[in-house]
């Protein structure tokens, strides 16, 4: 064989091998999240394109699902690599009830809390027509009220308030894109929206604000105080008609918060948690231009940190990846530590 053609056939099979390493080195992390449409989806979407172009060696793949719920057990079951849970999904999962009734025997990888990524915020919506007739949450009893998909944390969390105040409607499950619709042929009476970070809604929502006028429905004082007494948080969101695009004059919308985050296993050693940590703090105001939801993450990264883990901290092990940033920030609490997940 001619030495030219022999050197250059080396040549050719060194680089194969070399690009061969290489695409083996890239680990990718198939990431459920909620559906398209979703807060969710488009937050996940806004941290991937940021760790797939800083945190080399892997690759996000973002993964929608029915809801927030799926992708936990997917994770659990060994479907995604990584997930979107929050504290309302991680105590039916510790507790074995409600939407993981009987799921404990189905886990495969223990869910674990990772990246705490904002507060999400529930409340009602009416129809402006209807806004003059309804004062209170108590007047949509025997209502026909769509709480949002099935699946979904952020109906688990209203859905809960309501039992909680004995409120008892008649729960309509539409899709996304005829909310708007039902509600200004009357179909539905009230309907949830939420808020990331009391910052920005979901793209359905601005949807059905183009689509139909509505008005935000605020809890009385009395059902705040028993919300209260019931272990709800509250929150005062003062600027609505910028953050959800509707025009009913509102000048505050009263919503009930809980935490979620974009969670990975112990399939990611701690190293590489730590690294994805530090990159989203580096560049936390750049995903709040993507998405205003990581606001909270831009004002304070390692706060956030705290304030998920202590929502969860008797539900779910902690990452070992989080702990040492979170003790990097003078933050860790050693109460924790025994809470440190391990092989």
């Amino acid at each position: 064989m001619n030495k030219k053609v022999l050197v250059s056939l080396v040549v050719a099979l060194l680089a194969i091998g070399a690009t061969s390493t290489s695409a083996q080195e890239v680990t990718e992390i198939r990431w459920g999240t909620s559906a398209v449409g979703s807060s969710g989806h488009r937050a996940l979407t806004a941290l991937a394109n940021l760790l797939n172009e800083e945190m080399d060696g892997y690759r996000v793949i973002v993964q929608p699902t029915p809801g927030a719920i799926v992708s936990v057990k997917g994770y659990a079951t060994g479907e995604f690599d990584g997930y979107y849970g929050s504290d309302i999904a991680f105590y039916e999962l510790a507790n074995n009830i409600s939407r993981f009734e009987g799921f404990q025997e189905n886990v495969e990888h223990q869910p674990v809390q990772s990246f705490w990524a904002f507060t999400v915020e529930v409340g009602l919506g009416v129809h402006a027509s209807e806004g003059e007739n309804f004062d209170q949450w108590g007047d949509l009893s025997g209502q026909r009220v769509f709480t949002g998909p099935r699946p979904w944390d952020t109906r688990a969390q209203i859905e809960r308030a309501l039992g909680a105040l004995g409120i008892e409607h008649e729960y309509v499950e539409v899709d996304l894109s005829t909310a708007g619709s039902l509600l200004e042929s009357g179909q539905i009476t009230g309907m949830l929206i939420y808020t990331n970070a009391e910052s920005t809604t979901a793209p359905w929502i601005i949807e059905t604000s183009l689509m139909t006028d509505w008005a935000i429905l605020n809890p009385s004082e009395e059902e705040l105080d028993r919300l209260h007494e019931a272990g709800f948080a509250s929150t005062e969101v003062t600027n609505p008609a910028e953050v959800f695009q509707e025009e009913s004059g509102a000048e505050k919308a009263i919503l009930l918060p809980f935490y979620y985050g974009f969670h990975v296993g112990l399939d990611v050693p701690e190293e590489d948690v730590y690294r994805m940590l530090q990159i989203i703090e580096e560049n936390a105001a750049e995903l709040a231009q993507a998405d205003a939801g990581f606001a909270q993450i831009a004002e304070d990264m390692a706060g956030m940190q705290v304030r998920g883990v202590e929502s969860s901290v008797d539900l779910v092990p902690i990452h070992p990846g989080l702990a040492r940033y979170m003790r990097e920030k003078g933050v860790w609490n050693s109460e924790w530590d025994s809470r440190i997940a391990t092989q």
